[in-house]
């Protein structure tokens, strides 16, 4: 198998990833919105941010 960071050969230890480095690398792609996952929910999607008027409680 072959790391989707940097195409070098996956380690067991860290698979699909060679490498901790490229495991915490993906991590930061998901945590800083490089990856997202789509949603069909039209909760999920906001044109503007919540302002406490508007939230319900």
């Amino acid at each position: 198998m072959i790391c989707p960071i940097c195409q070098k050969e996956s380690d067991k230890k860290y698979r699909p990833f060679c490498s901790k480095r490229c495991a915490d690398i993906d991590l930061g792609h998901w945590f800083d919105g490089t990856y997202t996952a789509p949603s069909t929910e039209e909760d999920d999607v906001a044109d503007e941010p919540e302002t406490p008027e508007q939230r319900t409680h």
